[in-house]
């Protein structure tokens, strides 16, 4: 797996970057973007100082949360309450489940356009030294957090079994496995990890899924620049991240931009199979 801090172990700098992040996202965690940000020397750090503002106004959540919106895509089929029973979902289960899925289709959207400003800087784009938020726009309400998930399930505590079930969400970078924070969760439900394993690659395949997953990354893409154009112009005081650590959240990047995307759409499919 993906080097990561785990929030419990964060200190200084780094702790008050995730208390920003857990606070502007709207959920009680940081995504693994951030968490593996943190283990590459002062790369969160000045990634923060650089585009911070940006959430700070909630220019950016605006235009990601704007990005996701009106996706068509089939839906799957209704999941049966006494089917979770069977699987050792009970109520107290279900509510966790469906904030996972509703937390994930909040966060990743941000995630994506936490990273295409990344990329933008990186590439040698210029902040537009605008104000932030636009004034003909209302102020941003950082939305209510969500319940605390379940904690994430470390692979390797898994049985044979289901540790393979949960790799088969897995998505290869730099020769190691990454699995999205969503089916690790999951994961305290092998059962029920199991059926998904079974419904959902299916759908990635569908024409009108992978529409919807380029639909979003084009959206985001296309809304980088407006919010770039409001970040302040006054340079960072750290120094910008070397060629090597470039090179490698180019790589990591990459992932997110395959997985957000499925996250947003999975998420969405699954909270609306869950009983009402």
């Amino acid at each position: 797996m993906l080097a990561e801090i785990n929030e419990t172990d964060a200190t200084g700098e780094i702790a008050a970057i995730f208390e920003d992040v857990r606070r502007l996202w709207g959920v009680p965690y940081v995504s693994a973007i951030q968490r593996h940000l943190a283990t590459r020397p002062g790369v969160l750090e000045w990634a923060w100082e650089a585009v911070g503002p940006a959430f700070q106004s909630g220019a950016a959540q605006r235009a990601a949360h704007a990005a996701v919106q009106g996706l068509a895509v089939p839906s799957l089929a209704a999941i049966p309450r006494e089917a979770l029973t069977l699987w050792g979902v009970d109520d107290k289960g279900l509510a966790a489940i469906r904030g996972c899925a509703e937390g994930f289709v909040r966060v990743a959207p941000i995630n994506m356009m936490f990273a295409g400003l990344m990329t933008a800087l990186l590439g040698g784009a210029s902040p537009g030294g605008g104000g932030g938020a636009s004034s003909h726009e209302p102020a941003w309400v950082v939305p209510p957090p969500l319940p605390a998930p379940p904690s994430m399930v470390a692979p390797d505590k898994l049985d044979p079994a289901a540790h393979g079930v949960l790799m088969r969400f897995a998505t290869m970078n730099d020769g190691k496995p990454f699995v999205p924070g969503l089916y690790r969760m999951l994961a305290h439900w092998p059962a029920f990890l199991a059926h998904l394993a079974t419904v959902l690659p299916p759908r990635l395949s569908e024409p009108a899924v992978a529409q919807a997953f380029d639909l979003i990354r084009k959206r985001i893409d296309d809304a980088v620049p407006g919010v770039l154009a409001g970040l302040p112009s006054a340079p960072t005081k750290r120094p910008m991240p070397t060629a090597a650590e470039r090179t490698h959240f180019q790589s990591i990047r990459g992932t997110y931009r395959k997985t957000s995307p499925e996250l947003v759409v999975l998420g969405t499919l699954v909270a609306d199979a869950l009983p009402k």
